[in-house]
């Protein structure tokens, strides 16, 4: 426990706004290399967490009328995991004004428990590390990509756990092309697997065999890191598609027998990719879904895909669509001052 800080003036406030990541999928989830999982990930624009904390008189808690019971009690349990830790139980106005979609694909449960965590480090002036964060929180025990996005936001590759409760180390972040997009498709219906039902999930799947995870570890390391680097959408897409096939195959048995959670999802990623060789897009589900991402060279390519795809009629009414850029700088953390005051938004860095 850290030595509390009752003695501390808290700062007027803290808002924190933390961005979506999408999970491009895991190097050897069964560890047939010599270490488990290790991931790619991509941070985006589009989706955000967005928290308030306050002092107050007595704990004082305001929601959006869309945050569902679920994060409401998330949040609530890492407010009350924060000050054990720390020592530090003053009463706070807690404010989540915004969380992104739940069990949908774009890590909402590690950017919540960063952002109020952070908030409340800022707040009351404790030098912790989001690493240390995380750990306390019970983030990123398989991947890391949502702690180090967090800090940095990019294109991440991490290492995977080592086992001694530090997050995965990051091996690579590389900053996209400015031009490229990502194609986002929502299914609404659908709800990706999570918490006990993800462990069980993964306990349950057979081994990937060893030459598959060095399949996917070729790709990402000879096609997708220097295409994202050099600007060859070509081996970028290839290496992305290859490794979304190896990994959605793998995890069918756990999804219906499909790569994807949502069909309709699906069948419009399917459409998206096209030739195999010379594929249109980068595309796959994020983590266990049922969000599809569609990543291209640039928006014009995104606007003409979409156009096609409704003509094809490949493209569901109901699901959501969107373009969004990768976002390539981490969480913002603004001190809460008076209306006649300003202190902009400036991006968390690297502790």
């Amino acid at each position: 426990m850290m030595t509390p800080a009752h003695a501390r003036h808290a700062a007027p406030g803290v808002a924190v706004q933390a961005a979506a990541r999408l999970h491009l999928g895991f190097l050897d989830p069964s560890g047939s290399l010599g270490r488990r999982f290790g991931s790619l990930g991509l941070v985006i624009d589009g989706h955000a967490c967005d928290v308030e904390l306050s002092p107050a008189s007595a704990d004082t808690w305001l929601a959006g009328d869309a945050l569902c019971a679920d994060e409401i009690d998330r949040a609530t349990a890492h407010v009350a995991t924060l000050r054990q830790r720390s020592g530090v139980r003053q009463p706070l106005r807690i404010h989540l004004r915004r969380v992104m979609p739940v069990h949908a694909g774009f890590g909402s449960g590690t950017q919540l428990a960063l952002a109020l965590g952070r908030a409340f480090a800022h707040l009351y002036g404790l030098d912790l590390s989001t690493a240390t964060l995380a750990e306390w929180l019970g983030r990123g025990r398989r991947s890391g990509i949502g702690i180090a996005g967090f800090d940095t936001g990019g294109l991440l590759l991490d290492g995977g756990p080592g086992g001694d409760g530090r997050p995965s180390p990051v091996l690579a972040r590389i900053e996209t092309p400015t031009a490229w997009r990502v194609i986002v498709a929502e299914d609404h219906r659908a709800v990706g697997l999570c918490d006990d039902d993800e462990r069980r999930a993964i306990a349950a799947l057979p081994p990937l065999p060893r030459d598959l995870a060095a399949d996917i570890c070729h790709h990402v390391l000879m096609r997708v890191l220097p295409g994202a680097l050099a600007d060859d959408f070509g081996a970028f897409a290839v290496g992305i598609n290859q490794m979304q096939a190896v990994l959605g195959g793998h995890f069918a048995v756990a999804q219906g027998g499909s790569s994807y959670t949502s069909p309709a999802v699906g069948r419009l990623m399917t459409w998206l990719c096209g030739d195999e060789a010379a594929p249109r897009a980068a595309v796959g589900q994020s983590s266990w879904g049922p969000t599809g991402f569609a990543i291209v060279d640039s928006a014009a390519a995104a606007q003409r895909l979409l156009v096609q795809a409704q003509q094809a009629g490949v493209l569901d009414p109901a699901l959501t669509l969107s373009t969004v850029q990768v976002r390539c700088q981490g969480a913002t953390v603004a001190s809460l001052y008076p209306a006649d005051a300003t202190d902009p938004r400036r991006p968390i860095t690297q502790r």
